[in-house]
């Protein structure tokens, strides 16, 4: 080997070992400082037993009509995430999160991650923490085919639902088996702390502090973000087609009334993952829901409730009053 060949050999080397320590720290920082801070902060409401775990719900307000605010999968903290949105929403309605098992406050759970299963959790836990239908459901993503399998299962117990960018339940596209094989080593990259370290740096706290967040809730959220990988999520990852096709089998109730608020992201921009349109997309979900469906799209990405609080308000508002 000659001189310079010696030379990129001990820079990789170096280049590796420095990788590996700063592993080794970050690893090390994960586990004891954010572990510690994630230990001191208090849920924001109330844990109740469902089956065999905790469930938290949060609520504000003391509105006549009772919105029920449902995360989409992956969020860390719905609690905090929607928090926004809920104090919009609390000076008109009542407005109660669930957070489901596996996020935020909530305990795991090794009760199967069928869409079933997330209906009869979430209605057991809104009757334990005390609140009584008929709900308007308003679920994120995949909860919005929660909410239409509850819907469907308990129709008297729903009054409406206003659905925001949610998952379509006229079409299912099976996840690749090579990529429910990686989502495991989404647990090795948070064990290792990179989350929880590069959540502070990529975030910015200005910009999310003008959009109605509290610092409290940047911080919690964060904190929460490195440990949001566990068994439960997992699973829900894992059998998300498995949950469209069970809400998919199941005909939507004609007579509740149906919004679907939907982010010009998703409407607009092709998705590879898709083997349609966008528009279609949305297009044969709201035939699937009924003619009764309305639907407006909103500017920004998915996560349209963070940046869309006044009009997700006001078009609620319309929906309720002109609709019930």
């Amino acid at each position: 080997m000659g001189k310079r060949g010696k030379q990129f050999l001990r820079f990789v080397l170096w280049m590796f070992t420095a990788v590996v320590l700063l592993l080794l720290i970050s690893s090390l920082v994960h586990a004891t400082y954010y572990r510690q801070r994630r230990a001191t902060i208090e849920p924001y409401g109330q844990l109740v037993e469902v089956f065999d775990g905790t469930m938290h719900l949060v609520s504000r307000g003391e509105g006549e009509k009772t919105i029920v605010l449902l995360p989409g999968m992956g969020v860390a903290l719905p609690s905090a995430d929607f928090g926004p949105l809920m104090r919009s929403l609390s000076k008109e309605y009542t407005v109660v999160v669930v957070e489901y098992f596996g996020v935020g406050f909530s305990s795991t759970t090794e009760r199967p991650r069928s869409s079933a299963n997330y209906v009869e959790e979430i209605r057991s836990a809104l009757a334990k923490a005390g609140f009584a239908g008929p709900y308007v459901l308003m679920g994120h993503s995949i909860s919005s085919a929660y909410s239409e399998l509850y819907a469907s299962m308990y129709p008297e117990e729903v009054e409406a639902i206003i659905s925001l960018d949610g998952t379509s339940t006229a079409l299912s596209t099976p996840i690749p088996a090579f990529v429910k094989a990686l989502l495991p080593l989404a647990r090795v990259q948070q064990d290792l702390g990179i989350t929880s370290l590069l959540g502070p740096l990529v975030t910015n706290m200005d910009a999310t502090l003008r959009l109605g967040y509290t610092e409290q809730e940047v911080r919690d959220m964060l904190v929460f973000a490195g440990f949001s990988i566990n068994s439960t999520l997992l699973n829900q990852m894992a059998s998300s087609s498995e949950s469209v096709d069970e809400v998919m089998a199941v005909p939507f109730p004609s007579q509740i009334p149906y919004l679907k608020l939907i982010a010009s992201d998703t409407y607009e921009k092709p998705n590879p993952m898709l083997p349609i349109t966008p528009v279609e997309y949305q297009m044969q979900h709201l035939a699937r829901i009924g003619e009764h469906a309305q639907y407006k799209v909103l500017d920004g990405t998915h996560f349209l409730y963070q940046t869309n609080v006044d009009k997700i308000v006001q078009l609620t508002d319309l929906f309720l009053s002109s609709r019930l």
